[in-house]
């Protein structure tokens, strides 16, 4: 494997198992100075990682951010998502209180489901293509369960259900947000 293979495995490991944007940068910055460092010295990348890069990266991320701090990441992080969505329904349809039908309910759990799943099974992919692919999937449950269900309203979401959701996500929002700023600030500056 190439050191950018490295780089790309690990960061796509630590991405799944919840390590936050700025630590991940610094790691990966860390790593990649090793990488340098052992074929300036003659040795190959195999000589730092072992022969199993995913177990490298999984034993790395368990290191640096253990299991509990990961979970509450991603628990907080779903909650953003979960209340970001409706907040966007909220102000498309311009309501103080959200009826879901259904077929909404249906289609915002196979966008999800699709996401999770692709997530698990390869990894990043661009924007463009994961909307593309989770709607070519979502838009069909949709019209199905619609065509199943009907018009029923299951319950109405006020707004400030959707907004309290949005809390627990935000600090980690924000810190991966001046993570991605930092690096790509620091990737224009000339050394």
């Amino acid at each position: 494997m190439t050191n950018e293979q490295i780089l790309a495995a690990c960061r796509s490991n630590w991405e799944y198992r919840g390590v936050g944007e700025a630590a991940a940068r610094e790691m990966l910055d860390e790593l990649s100075a090793h990488l340098e460092d052992a074929e300036a010295a003659g040795r190959t990348a195999q000589d730092v990682v072992g022969p199993d890069v995913r177990a490298f990266a999984a034993a790395w991320a368990r290191e640096r951010a253990p299991f509990a701090q990961r979970a509450l990441r991603t628990t907080a992080m779903a909650c953003f998502i979960l209340g970001l969505l409706p907040v966007v329904s909220h102000l498309i349809r311009w309501t103080a209180h959200l009826a879901v039908t259904a077929d909404y309910l249906a289609f915002w759990v196979a966008i999800g489901s699709i996401t999770v799943a692709w997530e698990l099974r390869r990894g990043s992919m661009p924007v463009h293509q994961h909307w593309l692919l989770s709607f070519a999937v979502g838009l069909p449950v949709m019209v199905l369960t619609k065509w199943l269900t009907g018009d029923g309203v299951l319950f109405t979401l006020p707004l400030w259900v959707a907004m309290f959701l949005l809390l627990p996500g935000l600090p980690y929002a924000f810190a991966d947000v001046r993570a991605r700023r930092k690096a790509k600030g620091g990737a224009t500056q000339p050394c």
